[in-house]
Parts: structure tokens; sequence; C-alpha cells
């Protein structure tokens, strides 16, 4: 019998970021970029809680050791994964910030 542990399928949900973090970032308003960086935050947040948890429930499980690190390890290359495209768009975003601050 397969046991499966925490999620097998996590909504990374940063799809909507993509189309704005292209050359279209110019165009828009401080407030725009403000919301867009709070959206951006939210996601990496809601990232970081589904695999906090999730890790909770293999470190707390009674399967097999091995089974378990196993799990782990693709938790964690699945987390990093998921957080690399939000993370690529918020260093963007917080350049553009910076550099209209400038």
């Amino acid at each position: 019998m397969t046991q499966s542990i925490g999620r097998t399928h996590m909504p990374a949900n940063t799809t909507h970021h993509s189309a704005h973090m292209g050359n279209g970032v110019t165009h828009l308003q401080s407030s725009e970029l403000q919301s867009f960086l709070q959206s951006l935050r939210a996601t990496l947040a809601a990232i970081d809680f589904a695999y906090e948890s999730d890790m909770e429930t293999v470190r707390k499980s009674s399967v097999d050791e091995l089974f378990k690190q196993a799990t782990i390890r693709r938790l964690q290359e699945q987390h990093r994964e998921r957080r690399m495209p939000c993370v690529a768009q918020l260093e963007r975003l917080q350049e553009r910030i910076q550099a209209r601050a400038a």
C-alpha cells in the first residue's frame, strides 16, 4: 500500500503576476506597484504557510523514516520551485520601486 503525506499539489497562484512583470511594469502607477508588491508578498506567505504545514504533518507522522526523509526532500524542492518565480518578480518590483523613489 502506498502512503501519502502532505499535499501533492499546492497552487502557487502566481500566474496573474507574470503578465504584469514584463516591460509593462514601467507603466504601473506607484499605488499599483505597492498593490502588486503586497500581492506577491501574500502569495509567498501562502506558499510558506502551506510548506510549513506540510512539513509539520510529515514530521509528526508515524510512517517509515526513509519514506519520511524522502517526502521532506520532495517538499523542500517543491517549496523552492514554487517560491523562485515570486521571489524573482518581487526583486524586480522592489528595484522598480526604488528606482522611482530615487
